[in-house]
């Protein structure tokens, strides 16, 4: 799927669509200058051997905002099957993207190798988040197979700014249970915040966030912030006012429902 923006008398409007298979985009109405997109999956969720591709675009001077229906779901994998994804964002000249999915939820035998690749022009803003939960904490699931391959990569101007990776395979439970991985959490989120205002972030951002979370400024105007928390619930409790504040109004309504 590919998804773009263009600017149309002050306001960021649909500048390109195209959609192939179980991957679709919906544009809901909002009263503000930014484009809303919300990504779903028909199929109802990913298994080993699926293919997803989402690539979107902010042209010059516009916004847009992506989320998704609903939570992603991670199913079992046959044995040698692994599903693919990759995301694909580019802003342009001021411009922002605000890239906000709803939680990757991950299940036992789950195989997915998934990428994101974020490309900013000089002076383009961005907010990410990029949630994961290690299975069904209120269903008493454990996670004693994994295969999970994830990947952010973040370059301005051409330049690398931000790349973090996880490689986790195995049994997940158990490694997230030693205390100087995760003590336990079911939940973790990566977010990276990166506009001129970000310095003047950190201090309310950190007065928000639990002693399972941290946020660091690297450089003048890039905020990061990582979340552990023992389920999704917890997860969202700790990341909506966060991103809240640094959005500068509403998340999309699909987080509230």
């Amino acid at each position: 799927m590919a998804v773009s923006s263009k600017l149309a008398r002050g306001r960021s409007v649909l500048g390109g669509l195209h959609q192939a298979g179980s991957s679709k985009c919906l544009f809901p109405r909002n009263n503000t200058a930014s484009l809303d997109a919300v990504v779903l999956n028909t199929a109802g969720g990913i298994t080993g051997g699926d293919r997803f591709a989402v690539s979107a675009e902010a042209e010059a001077g516009t916004r847009l905002c992506l989320t998704t229906q609903a939570c992603e779901r991670v199913y079992r994998a046959q044995t040698g099957e692994v599903g693919q994804v990759r995301n694909a964002l580019t802003v342009g000249p001021q411009a922002r993207i605000e890239w906000l999915p709803q939680e990757t939820i991950l299940f036992e035998g789950a195989a997915i190798d998934r990428r994101l690749q974020i490309d900013l022009s000089k002076d383009a803003q961005l907010l990410m988040v990029e949630p994961l939960v290690f299975g069904r904490a209120a269903m008493g699931e454990r996670l004693g197979t994994l295969d999970l391959r994830d990947r952010i990569m973040i370059n301005r101007a051409g330049v690398p700014l931000y790349h973090d990776a996880i490689a986790l395979t195995g049994d997940a439970s158990a490694h997230l249970a030693k205390a100087f991985v995760a003590r336990g959490a079911g939940a973790m989120a990566a977010m990276v915040y990166i506009a001129p205002d970000a310095a003047g972030q950190l201090e309310p951002v950190r007065a928000m966030l639990p002693d399972t979370a941290g946020a660091s400024l690297i450089g003048d105007d890039m905020l990061v912030a990582r979340f552990l928390a023992a389920d999704s619930f917890e997860l969202r409790r700790s990341l909506l006012p966060v991103l809240i504040r640094l959005k500068g109004g509403p998340l999309p309504r699909t987080w509230m429902i």
